[in-house]
């Protein structure tokens, strides 16, 4: 097990990735009208939880008083705030918020790629291993539902389907991801997929992920 992470430690960015031309951005959907102000900070907590010889990777479905992307199946994750010192604080305190993570309990592995949405944020995607001491608490202020996924499943190729969707005044391309009557789509699903491509080549090979 210890092999896995060190493996994934090595294939994953030592820090956030620096976006220095906001004007070479492609966004994940590109949005309705354009937009003409600079990127908003964010950053997301990609969560390897491990249950022994087990990891599963924890997902939230936002809360759909929300007044963006309500319902929407997500990372623990947000703004960067200014009192924020780094994306991976900013996305461990969100993760705190949401679902009641310790971050004392949370060990980062390192980042992906950014990624940039249609919605002007530029996503910093924090990867990490947490060990929880306890289970994790939905805050109903913000999240309906908090449920994990195992790794296992999702190092699967045949689960990423290709869809494409309406968006704006085009139709666009993206993935998503059929697990037990929940639909991850979009941003999460391109997440989820870059994990894969990039952090867990071969893993699969090793015999060490169960179902």
């Amino acid at each position: 097990m210890d092999k896995i992470l060190k493996t994934m430690q090595k294939r994953l960015l030592s820090k956030p990735q620096e976006i220095t031309a906001f004007s070479d951005l492609k966004p994940d959907l590109y949005p309705k009208t354009p937009n003409n102000k600079p990127p908003i900070p964010a950053a997301v907590l990609i969560a390897l939880v491990r249950y022994n010889e087990e990891f599963k990777i924890l997902y939230t479905k936002r809360s759909s008083q929300l007044r963006s992307h309500s319902g929407q199946i997500a990372f623990p994750g947000g703004k960067i705030d200014k009192s924020d010192k780094d994306a991976a604080f900013a996305a461990m305190r969100e993760a705190n918020e949401e679902v009641a993570m310790r971050p004392s309990e949370i060990n980062i592995l390192g980042y992906l790629p950014s990624m940039f949405t249609g919605t002007n944020y530029i996503i910093t995607p924090v990867v990490a291993v947490v060990k929880p001491s306890s289970p994790f608490i939905a805050n109903p202020d913000e999240v309906d539902e908090v449920f994990e996924v195992p790794l296992s499943f999702l190092l699967r190729d045949d689960i990423y389907q290709s869809i494409t969707v309406w968006h704006g005044n085009k139709h666009q391309p993206t993935y998503k991801i059929d697990y037990k009557g929940r639909v991850i789509w979009g941003i999460t699903a391109n997440l989820t997929r870059a994990l894969k491509e990039i952090a867990l080549v071969g893993i699969s090979q090793t015999g060490l992920l169960h179902e």
